[in-house]
């Protein structure tokens, strides 16, 4: 699980498994995560997701997909995602990341077979599903990546890059045979739950109300409510709580800060509160997290 930092409009900030490659690959367990649930975010890479045991659900944009073991799914880029499990049961995944700017710096190519993916407002996600020949193929491809660096030979990542315009090659391919029909352009409801979001993460240390949320967007604190379950499935106090909470365990472990002080700079006006819903979310207290994880 990686930690969720983010830029000024909330996209999240990838952080790399070598720095200036812009690659992130790692094997998960979706019990990695609070609640075994990631958290909302966005970014400007193309995201995969190979389920090799249990389920998982994925909800993109709003639209919710059940993940079976041996699918894969492609996120495209900026595409407001997350995944949860829905009945607690365990889901080992892959998470391969990679920045569309990595395949290719011959402009034309780029333009050709690059651009008419990224900047597909119709084309949302690819869902292949087990046992069809697109799973397969995208499936190997995925599996020689993680072989590829778990065996870290010399010019592991030049064999890593060559495999992702393989597996460019089944994207590219695919929409040419299968109609966007899970896509649409970023509607006005979509681009609200954003900037709302985006406020949460900019502003999560302040005293903030639901009312200030849904000033952010502009909308009434019903229609805030009403975009926050329809696309996060939470509400908007539960949401930021969640992000708040997430932040204090990266200062919990990297910090020597006292409890009390990362309650109150991560907008918790109250240790007792902040105990209970650090107890009730991770399963502990946030002293034996902090033991735990040091």
């Amino acid at each position: 699980m990686f930690d969720l930092d983010v830029m000024p409009d909330a996209s999240e900030i990838i952080h790399y498994d070598t720095i200036g490659i812009p690659l992130y690959i790692r094997e998960l367990k979706l019990s990695a995560y609070p609640d075994m649930r990631a958290l909302c975010h966005w970014h400007e890479d193309i995201e995969w997701i190979r389920i090799v045991n249990g389920n998982m659900n994925y909800e993109i944009n709003g639209n919710r997909i059940l993940l079976q073991k041996d699918d894969c799914l492609m996120i495209n880029s900026r595409q407001m995602h997350y995944g949860f499990s829905q009945n607690y049961r365990e889901c080992d995944f892959l998470c391969i990341l990679f920045h569309p700017q990595l395949l290719t710096g011959f402009q034309p190519l780029y333009q050709q077979y690059v651009q008419p993916i990224t900047e597909n407002q119709h084309l949302e996600y690819l869902h292949y599903r087990s046992g069809s020949d697109a799973a397969s193929r995208a499936s190997g491809l995925l599996d020689r990546i993680v072989q590829l660096k778990k065996a870290g030979n010399p010019a592991f990542e030049m064999e890593i890059i060559g495999t992702m315009h393989f597996l460019w090659g089944l994207i590219f391919k695919s929409i040419q045979t299968v109609s966007a029909q899970n896509g649409r352009p970023e509607d006005s409801e979509i681009a609200l739950q954003k900037t709302m979001v985006s406020y949460i993460y900019q502003h999560y240390m302040e005293k903030i109300t639901l009312n200030d949320i849904a000033s952010a967007g502009n909308v009434c604190r019903s229609k805030c409510c009403s975009i926050f379950r329809h696309y996060l499935r939470q509400s908007p106090i539960d949401f930021l709580n969640a992000y708040r909470l997430k932040v204090s365990c990266h200062l919990l472990a990297a910090t020597d800060t006292s409890i009390t002080e990362i309650a109150l700079s991560c907008g918790f006006n109250h240790l007792s509160y902040f105990s209970k819903l650090f107890l009730r979310c991770y399963g502990c207290t946030p002293r034996d997290y902090r033991n735990q994880h040091r």
